[in-house]
């Protein structure tokens, strides 16, 4: 096998595996490497949030794809774990993308619904499924769905079927797993990871919310972290300038750059 090929097979395993997959979000190389230098980590995941702030963008495919697709190009050549990427909604061309983020060493992506009409939504996995297929790679699509978010007029507990009716029709046009990207307690964890069976849930970390251990007695695939990894590092920065402006200076031990 190729390298690339070898890589999704491993991202393929670790989502199959009955431990969980926690990917710790990354947004440059220097994140990466800190992150991949961590014993236990089984694979790095971008977040759109943070590397579109990296340049200054907002999120929401404000960011050039381009300029996305460097940076998770950069991150997969620098480390020797598989790379999965937040691709948003395909930028408007969910197919190109994904050929291209194959191109660049990346291995699975997240692909957003939106709350789109769920044809639209189904359509933007299957487009992605055979550009993946196309080049040869057991590519991981970690198909998202919004409409817990979002509910837009739903109750919790349409909103909550609607999610599992988007997410079985994403495993069925291809999609390795589902990302319910706002099931946030134990009922809602428990009745996806069951409608859609082993391995195939993933979810967002939140502040105070469910542990990892926790998710992984409930039957998740994948915890990934959103764009709270750079706000806990960047917080970390401020405190320091305070610190520094205060009068202070840097601690007494700083450990080198990965």
């Amino acid at each position: 096998m190729t390298a690339i090929v070898e890589r999704a097979v491993e991202l393929a395993r670790r989502h199959a595996a009955p431990e969980i997959l926690a990917v710790v979000n990354v947004w440059d190389v220097a994140s990466a490497r800190v992150v991949a230098g961590v014993p236990g980590t089984g694979a790095l995941a971008t977040a759109s949030h943070a590397v579109a702030a990296v340049f200054g963008y907002d999120d929401g495919e404000q960011i050039p794809r381009d300029l996305m697709l460097d940076m998770a190009g950069r991150i997969a050549a620098a480390v020797t774990l598989p790379v999965t990427a937040d691709l948003e909604a395909g930028f408007g061309d969910p197919g190109e993308t994904v050929r291209r983020a194959i191109g660049a060493g990346v291995v699975g992506a997240n692909l957003e619904d939106r709350g789109d009409p769920l044809e639209e939504a189904v359509a933007r996995v299957r487009a992605a499924v055979r550009a993946a297929e196309a080049e040869g790679v057991p590519f991981v699509l970690n198909a998202r769905t919004d409409v817990i978010m979002e509910p837009a007029g739903r109750s919790p507990a349409r909103a909550l079927d609607e999610a599992v009716l988007r997410g079985r029709a994403f495993l069925d046009a291809g999609a390795a797993c589902v990302f319910a990207i706002a099931a946030s307690t134990e009922p809602q964890v428990e009745t996806l990871a069951e409608a859609f069976g082993p391995g195939r849930l993933s979810v967002l970390g939140l502040p105070g919310g469910l542990s990892t251990a926790r998710l992984e007695q409930l039957g998740v695939a994948r915890v990934s972290f959103g764009p709270f990894p750079q706000r806990i590092a960047l917080a970390g920065l401020e405190s320091l300038t305070g610190s520094v402006v205060a009068g202070g200076g840097l601690p007494d031990v700083v450990p080198p750059l990965t």
